[in-house]
């Protein structure tokens, strides 16, 4: 649900698993087969897990982390990982790279452009993010919701973000 003002997006988690069936709908529309599903970790996982469910393709994982303070909401210094975890070895052929959303884009650019220069094996590349906000610089192949007005997305699962281990022994009076 938008609020009135378009500055925060609030999404359940039978509306956040409709999406990412609808971006599904999205792919396999195209008539593009792929052979893996690449997601970045974090925000990608959630839809990379369920789309490589859906495909029936192995599931790799790039991890990359650029929204750390105040509970994951202010962006700071993109880190992305020196390896993908894939069952099959090396990542090759066609890629579709998931992620959850294209914010600034930067995380999205900075990972297709590490690819396409450092992962040869990788024939052909194309992207999924379940939304596209307004500002970002880049644009998937594959997107389900374009944001102009560039909300604060609060995912169903956000609230684990600020969950200590003491705060759920406290939750559930261990």
């Amino acid at each position: 649900m938008l609020t009135e003002d378009g500055r925060h997006l609030y999404v359940s988690y039978d509306e956040y698993h409709n999406l990412i069936e609808k971006l599904a709908i999205k792919v396999h529309q195209s008539g593009w087969a792929f052979d893996t599903i690449l997601c970045l970790a974090r925000g990608g996982m959630r839809p990379g897990d369920i789309l490589s469910r859906i495909f029936n393709v192995p599931l790799a994982i790039m991890s990359t982390s650029s929204y750390r303070a105040e509970d994951g909401t202010v962006q700071g210094h993109l880190d992305i990982a020196h390896y993908i975890t894939t069952p099959k070895g090396q990542i090759a052929g066609r890629v579709l790279l998931v992620d959850d959303l294209a914010d600034t884009g930067v995380t999205q650019q900075a990972v297709v452009d590490l690819l396409r220069r450092s992962y040869q094996p990788i024939a052909e590349l194309r992207t999924a993010v379940i939304w596209t906000k307004g500002c970002s610089t880049f644009q998937a192949d594959y997107s389900v919701e374009d944001l102009p007005t560039n909300p604060w997305i609060h995912q169903p699962f956000e609230g684990y973000d600020s969950l200590t281990p003491d705060k759920l022994l406290a939750k559930w009076k261990v």
